[in-house]
């Protein structure tokens, strides 16, 4: 069984250099990070589904034009996904660490597009005083090879995050009905 590398690990491992760029007097790092701890209304087997369900993301995911799933085992998937956002439209296949109720880890592979690209969904339970709750973390790190993609990126950052969060709870709403809590931003932190 493959050992699971903790974030940091992942970080370390696959994103060792670190670009910077100049834009207007500021210098930037082509390397985005983003985390963010969110109290939801749906339980963790109810958003781990919506996760690892990676052949639906066409379906309700922004800029997701193609998802299918090339592999399936029990705790690992492998997938190419096709996205686009204007001017760009890429590929990628990225393999998946599944773990049942807990975590969804995708490292992306075989692109054109991304130096790297991992995205990492932790599943806890919520608060007990609730039904169906669980706390979801999610973490994204990506950098792009090109620097024009990456400067485009600092522009639409935080829009980007945004939708692809969103997307995931209003599919939750889609699958499972109205939540049981408001969601609640526990902690975040962008780089």
């Amino acid at each position: 069984m493959t050992k699971l590398l903790s974030t940091s690990e992942l970080v370390t491992n696959y994103c060792s250099k670190r670009w910077f760029l100049t834009l207007g007097g500021k210098t930037l790092t082509t390397r985005k990070e983003y985390k963010a701890t969110k109290l939801v209304g749906y339980s963790p087997q109810q958003m781990y589904n919506i996760v690892s369900d990676v052949g639906s993301y066409k379906t309700f995911l922004p800029f997701c034009k193609k998802s299918d799933v090339l592999l399936k085992e029990k705790e690992f998937l492998k997938g190419k996904l096709v996205i686009g956002f204007p001017p760009l439209v890429e590929s990628y296949i990225s393999h998946v660490t599944l773990r049942e109720n807990e975590l969804v880890k995708a490292i992306c592979t075989d692109s054109r597009l991304f130096d790297h690209l991992i995205t990492v969904w932790q599943f806890s339970p919520g608060v007990r005083e609730a039904s169906n709750t669980s706390v979801v973390t999610f973490y994204l790190s990506f950098q792009f090879k090109s620097m024009l993609y990456s400067q485009m990126a600092n522009i639409i950052f935080n829009e980007l995050v945004s939708k692809m969060e969103n997307a995931f709870l209003k599919e939750a709403g889609r699958r499972y009905g109205k939540p049981t809590v408001t969601p609640q931003t526990l902690k975040i932190t962008k780089s």
